[in-house]
This record gives C-alpha cells, structure tokens and sequence, in this order.
C-alpha cells in the first residue's frame, strides 16, 4: 500500500483523512479523484505524449516518405546513378566531408565508462556490534560521564542501526586500545577483502589496471593508503595513483568523477576505485555531544569497484555511467564548517556537527538537482517546472514551486545511510515510496554508517532482491563535509540474477526488509530527544 501512495502526487500522505463520507458503506463511496489509482495512468500518458511528442509528430512524415519511396522503379534508380557519374568531383567532396565530420565526432566524443564489477567488503562474525554490547564497551571505556551515556543510549534506539554493524578489531578490547598499526590493519583488512574479492569477479589481474583512486576521509597514513594496495597486489610502476583525504561521505562519487576523467584521456585502461573509511583511530573519548555522533553511527566497510573505457567490456559489464554531479558549497562559512575535526576542551580530537547541518545539506542538495535535473528527466517534468517558474517570476503567482517527479528518471534510489533524519527528509521532499527507500534504510539497519562506501552496500542489496533489470536507471547521491552533496548516474547494461552474484546481502537477504526499526518519533524524550534528531542529521 506504501508503494501505491507513492505515485500520488498531487497531495501529500497527510490529506489522507478519512471524510465524513467513510461511514458509507464502501460499494455507495464517492470516488476520491484527487486520489484514485487511475490518475496515475492519467500522469503517465501525459508524460508519455510530452517526451515522446517529437517522434509523434514525425511519424506521419516518415509514413509519407516510405510511401514515396515504395514508388520508386528501377529506372528512376538508373538515372539518379547516371547523374552522380556526371558529377563524380561533388560525390567525392561530399564523401570526404562525411568521412572526415564522422572521424573528428568519434575521436572527440567522451570514451563511455563501463562499470566491469564491484564488491563490498563483510567483516568476520567475530566484530559484530550490537547496541547493548557497544553501551557495554562505551561505559568500560571510563571516559564518558552518565549524562553522556545515557544520550548515546538514546541515539542508538531512534538511529535506525540493528544489532549486526560492525566495529574493527582493537575497539572490542577492554579497554579500547587503538595504535597506528590496529588502524593500518583495519585498512588493510577492508581494502584488500575488497579488492580480492573484486578481482576474483572480474579474472583481471593486478598488471592489466592502470589508474587506482583510492578515498577514505579520517585515515591518511604515509606510505599512503594507495601506495599499500600498489605494493600489496604488486601493481605496475606507470600507475596513476590518487589517494584523496578529508572529503566526508561523499568522497566515493568524487573519487568515481575523478576516474571518469582519467578514462577519458587513456584508453584501453582500466580503473580501480576503492572507498573506505577507518574507525580505529577516529574514536572520539570526550564528553562533547556534538562530537559523539560519529561513535554511535559510523562502522566498518568498504568498497572496490572495477571501471573500463574498453568497448569489448561492454557485453560483460553491469552498469554503464551516464552522468555525474557534483556541488560544493565550501565558499560559504557556515557550510564549511558544519562538519569540522577539532579538539575539545579536554584536548580530545573529534568531528563535530553543526546544529545547521540539516539545512546545509537540503541547500547542496537543492543546487545539485537543479544541476542534475535537465540531464535526465523527462521533457514533460521540465516544461511543468519551467512554467511554474515563470509563473512566479514573471507574474508573480502566488503557486508553490514544482518539485519534479525524479521517479520518472530514476528505477533505483541509493541515498547514503547517513543517518535515519536524512533518510527521512530525502524520502519526503523527494516523494519517494518506501520501497525506493528501502536499499538506503536497510543498508542503515544492517551495516550502519560505512561513510563513502555505503553507496555500493545499497546497489548491492537492489541486486540482491532480484531488482535490476536492463535499461533501469540508477541514482546515487551522497554529502560529505566541506560542504558537498554529489550525484552519480548509472544505467544497467543487463539484467543481474542474484543467483549468479555474490555480495554481502546474497546468505541473509530473505530477512530483509525488517519492520522493527524505531519510528523516529521524539516526543518520550522531550528537547534532547529533538536535539539528537538535528544531530542525527549526518
């Protein structure tokens, strides 16, 4: 039923009141148009005549012409080639034209990026982190106050995290005991899990890749974390190699824009993407509240994803990457520092959230859409949104503004897990139906907060479900500090059948969805229930 009201648009869920007509027997009901199914068809149709108007238009056009066509006999074929003999210098000018626009169009146009294959990373059963055993683990700690514990507590209820994320190794110890060299082998553990398992998927060897974006935002050791995977899998001396730091969870998007652009400029290569964050020694020890949400939402995972421009990887490939977009809105004070690290007054390092986080996000958010917008939607959705403009602009009519129908774009919706309030939002102003959610907030549940990788855990639980099918459409977008909101467009090559695909939803997906997350009601919890909520923003 939850699916069902999502195609409506016309009115928001909250008009659904029962009239004063409901007391009639339902077979004497007058239908509610505003609201009936079929409207949807209705939209539907509309959109269709819209988009596809030109072609419509058209098609009488190239009835008339292959009409004509059929008319034509031999003899009018024998003239029109005894004509072209008389004028053989104008065929071949023409000819050497053709041949020469075709050659500059295909050596200019952008080398299209194929997604080969990607993997997420599944720690051992051994690290799981249920809610009470981290309450447990946090109050051996010694460093937290009761006060402090008990708003943990309470975060962790309304996160909308289950009993199954994952903490690394050395934050299971009593007490935590975390070190450069825990820290290095929690990376070490995650990236490479991934990349093996990637390229067990994809039969490339280590010598065939040509360029490594690696990103994680916390964790930038030297050697860094690129050059671990170089000299682990032994790649090639002539590697491109980046290792991009202190860019938030958006960073994953950033690091696949950057790969884009350097397909575009060697060919025949291959790409190889990695996006991680690391838990070990980002540990925040302080009593700060504004510092403690990191603690109770971020949690161990990572992600390794194979790109090519090479065209004979096409029929293999999963997905082909059609747009990216990214804002930044760090020229603005309060946008830059919404999500800043620094020290306590104890001296204790940590990552603070900005109590404008909310709104700095929904901000980025509405510049990278308004971006994002005329690159994939439907004509029709655009003609709507350009006449409520200028209905408000030029005449100045009191309408509200027209919020375009991403579903009509988009078959697949991966929102980062940030957080429960985001989810929320986005689902919201979005219109989106609690299916389209469903990767975001099961990916939230079962893994937690995995930063810039949580993208790909959400990709991969639509795979697991059986969802992706060829041509579907997928959208993922992602914030990061600093502050920045990316998108990333991508459309399914083939079908994947989860039978044949290994990822970490494949041995439990039949428990998901779950129906016992928390509704994010706070009212049992007064002002700190509220203010845990503006928090729980990230």
């Amino acid at each position: 039923m939850a699916e069902e009201k999502s195609t409506i648009t016309l009115i928001p869920p909250s008009t659904t009141a029962p009239s004063s007509s409901s007391s009639l027997p339902s077979s004497r009901k007058l239908p509610d148009f505003k609201q009936s199914v079929r409207l949807k068809y209705v939209k539907l149709g509309y959109h269709y005549l819209i988009t596809h108007g030109m072609y419509l238009f058209l098609l009488p056009l190239v009835v008339l012409h292959a009409a004509h066509l059929s008319t034509i006999s031999l003899e009018d074929l024998y003239l029109l080639w005894e004509h072209l003999q008389y004028n053989l210098i104008s065929v071949i000018i023409c000819s050497t034209l053709i041949v020469f626009l075709s050659t500059i169009y295909f050596v200019t146009c952008p080398r299209p990026v194929y997604l080969v294959n990607f993997s997420c990373y599944k720690p051992n059963e051994s690290l799981k982190c249920s809610r009470s055993y981290f309450m447990e683990k946090s109050q051996l700690t010694g460093a937290f106050s009761d006060q402090i514990l008990d708003f943990q507590r309470r975060i962790l209820e309304r996160s909308g995290l289950g009993d199954d994320s994952y903490l690394p190794e050395t934050l299971h110890n009593s007490p935590p005991s975390p070190s450069m060299e825990s820290a290095r082998k929690e990376a070490e553990e995650v990236m490479f899990g991934a990349i093996d398992e990637l390229l067990a998927k994809t039969n490339v060897k280590p010598k065939d890749i040509g360029i490594l974006v690696v990103n994680c935002s916390l964790f930038n050791p030297t050697p860094s974390l690129s050059a671990m995977i170089v000299n682990h899998y032994k790649l090639r001396g002539n590697i491109v190699s980046y290792n991009l730091g202190g860019m938030g969870c958006s960073a994953g998007v950033i690091s696949i824009d950057l790969a884009k652009q350097l397909l575009q400029v060697q060919p025949n290569s291959y790409a190889l993407v990695v996006s991680t964050e690391n838990i070990t020694l980002n540990w925040y020890m302080g009593n700060e509240r504004s510092m403690l949400l990191p603690n109770c939402l971020f949690r161990v995972g990572g992600a390794a994803i194979l790109l090519s421009n090479k065209r004979s990887d096409k029929r293999r490939s999963k997905y082909q990457l059609v747009h990216t977009v990214r804002t930044h809105k760090g020229s603005d004070d309060k946008c830059f520092s919404c999500v800043y690290q620094q020290e306590d007054s104890k001296g204790k390092i940590g990552v603070s959230l900005s109590k404008e986080l909310m709104a700095v996000a929904g901000d980025a958010l509405k510049i990278n859409i308004t971006t994002l917008g005329p690159l994939v939607l439907p004509m029709s959705e655009q003609l709507l949104f350009l006449a409520t403009l200028i209905g408000k602009k030029l005449f100045s009519m009191k309408i509200k503004p027209y919020i375009p129908d991403f579903k009509l774009a988009f078959d697949h919706f991966c929102i980062h897990a940030g957080g429960r309030a985001v989810l929320d939002e986005l689902e919201k102003n979005l219109q989106l139906s609690e299916r389209h959610m469903e990767p975001s907030r099961m990916t939230l549940y079962r893994f937690g907060n995995t930063s810039s990788s949580s993208l790909w855990y959400e990709l991969a639980y639509s795979e697991a479900k059986g969802r992706m099918k060829r041509g579907d459409r997928v959208w993922q977008i992602a914030f990061g500090s600093g502050f920045k909101c990316n998108s990333a467009v991508w459309k399914a090559l083939r079908t994947i059948n989860p039978a044949k695909e290994k990822n970490p939803w494949t041995d439990e997906i039949q428990k998901f969805p779950v129906n016992d997350i928390p509704p994010t009601s706070t009212s049992q919890y007064g002002s700190s229930g509220g203010e845990i909520w503006e928090a729980q923003g990230t």
